[in-house]
């Protein structure tokens, strides 16, 4: 086999790495590819942990055990994702985004790959140590942010629906109440093929008001007997301050809202940025 030079090798063991976060990689697969020694792709590794973490842009961990090995993760440090979030929170603090019952325009933020895919980099960032075996989002506006988010994590997403697909087999309906003003009774449906017993969920949705539809979630999971080892959202309201489901994590929260000058104020949670 042709010797390949350090240079080649870091470019593409860092392409290799940084295409597929989460996932572990073995030292012999490298070795085995690049036809080096473990010594000389354990120092490759080192090397490519430091220059990411140097410009902040993820880092490289060492996996323990006998199916260990090495693993990219898009992790950034506080400063990086505070700035990330006062950006945003600025562009959503836009006067023409607020919409009648307290909504924010976000269609636009949430249909962005560049933007969603940072934000789910934050969000796994919070929740990689859960171990998630799936996230699992309700159609149809969570879609984007959730599937970044599963893709950080390396898990599959799994959508919940309004109604039942036929396409998609038999399902699992239930009822949940929406609305945090006025309540309504809304129905949720999940094909029985989407979750094995036992398994970890991960939720994740784009706006947090009263919590009924990530409390839906939760229920929908109790009837698949999968735990939920976390829930995530990019928006939550300040308003109401107690919400039907316990213990979400925003990345923004909508502090204020004036509808007689149509004004808000959208700025990072304490969730993500707590020191």
């Amino acid at each position: 086999m042709e010797r390949v030079k350090r240079n080649e090798r870091l470019g593409a063991m860092t392409r290799i790495l940084t295409s597929e976060n989460n996932r572990i990689h073995t030292l012999s697969e490298f070795c085995d590819l690049f036809g080096s020694a473990k010594s000389t792709i354990s120092e490759d590794v080192d090397l490519i942990d430091e220059s990411l973490k140097k410009y902040d842009m993820g880092s490289v961990d060492t996996v323990a055990g006998a199916a260990g090995g090495v693993r990219y993760r898009a992790t950034m440090s506080k400063e990086r994702v505070r700035g990330i979030l006062q950006d945003l929170g600025r562009k959503l603090s836009d006067p023409n985004r607020l919409l009648p019952g307290g909504f924010l325009y976000t269609s636009d933020v949430s249909s962005d790959p560049n933007v969603t895919e940072l934000l789910g980099n934050i969000l796994a960032m919070q929740f990689y140590e859960a171990q998630p075996d799936f996230v699992l989002t309700m159609e149809t506006k969570g879609i984007p942010l959730a599937l970044m988010t599963a893709r950080a994590i390396n898990v599959p997403l799994v959508i919940a629906r309004r109604d039942s697909k036929a396409y998609e087999g038999s399902a699992v309906k239930i009822n949940y109440i929406s609305g945090a003003e006025n309540e309504r009774i809304e129905t949720m449906a999940l094909s029985r093929r989407a979750v094995t017993a036992g398994s970890r969920a991960l939720i994740i949705d784009d706006f947090m008001k009263g919590g009924g539809t990530l409390q839906g979630m939760v229920e929908m999971m109790a009837e698949f007997q999968a735990e939920v080892v976390g829930i995530g959202v990019m928006i939550s309201t300040a308003q109401p301050e107690e919400k039907r489901c316990k213990d979400a994590k925003s990345l923004l929260v909508l502090q204020a809202i004036d509808r007689n000058t149509g004004t808000c104020v959208v700025e990072p949670s304490k969730d993500v940025l707590v020191d």
